[in-house]
């Protein structure tokens, strides 16, 4: 199988190449800067130097013609101003997606964030409130895509330990957190498990094996289905943050005023 990741140099999405490449699958990572290539070529996967904010549909679907699967792993987090948020964390997620329908692309699973929703509500920083609401916007299209099927995953706060394998995968998980290494684990699962779509699934450790997470939110039936799209779980707040290293992905921003994934 091939799958394409958008923002192939996040620290989660080389983990995520690292671990479908040793079973044999093929990844392509997209990234923005050819200084990032030797990374991703070390995780297994071939590095494709292109900007998402920018790249037209048409280009993206060339480059996703022979996958069976696509993550967006990207995201630029903070913006330029409240109200404006940068085009990686909702243009260019519509856009990859329509490359992906464009394709022949099925398959397709968002890193998104614990919090976001397009009604998100953050008074203490506007520009984390944009974020949020960026993303939770480019969900809600994802899942309303019959052409697709789309597994969107919203984790906790990271952290940088080695990974228990044990997790709770749910609608609605309340707070908690989660290791880099064991998200990772996830997606790279979901990626293989279509009937976990139109899902939105939060993501903190817990009690249970990866494995059987996943396979539980698939066999679960339309009537257990956590989400209902355009009408999300009200939030006043995002996670508690400061609890992990910033880098440059997806999700609300650590105690630098950096994503913190």
């Amino acid at each position: 199988m091939s799958v394409v990741i958008a923002g192939g140099h996040g620290r989660v999405a080389l983990l995520v190449s690292h671990l479908l490449t040793d079973r044999g699958q093929l990844v392509t990572g997209i990234i923005r800067r050819p200084e990032q290539a030797a990374a991703v070529r070390a995780a297994g996967a071939r590095p494709l130097v292109m900007d998402l904010a920018t790249a037209p549909v048409e280009q993206l679907a060339e480059h996703l013609t022979d996958a069976r699967s696509v993550l967006f792993a990207a995201g630029a987090g903070l913006g330029d101003a409240p109200g404006k948020a940068n085009p990686v964390d909702h243009d260019a997620i519509l856009a990859f997606a329509d490359a992906a329908e464009l394709a022949g692309v099925q398959r397709f699973v968002m890193l998104s964030a614990m919090g976001a929703d397009p009604a998100s509500r953050y008074p203490a920083d506007p520009l984390v409130e944009t974020f949020l609401r960026a993303r939770g916007s480019a969900d809600e299209n994802l899942l309303a895509r019959a052409a697709l099927d789309c597994t969107v995953v919203r984790p906790a706060w990271f952290r940088d330990g080695p990974g228990s394998g044990l997790i709770e995968l749910a609608g609605h998980t309340g707070p908690g957190e989660i290791d880099r290494a064991d998200v990772a684990a996830v997606l790279a699962a979901l990626i293989t498990a279509p009937a976990t779509s139109p899902r939105i699934l939060e993501l903190i450790s817990g009690p249970t094996p990866i494995a059987d997470a996943v396979d539980r939110v698939a066999q679960r039936s339309a009537a257990d289905h956590d989400p209902v799209i355009g009408h999300p779980r009200p939030r006043t707040n995002p996670p508690e943050r400061g609890r992990t290293a910033p880098d440059r992905e997806t999700a609300p921003m650590g105690p630098t005023g950096q994503p913190r994934i």
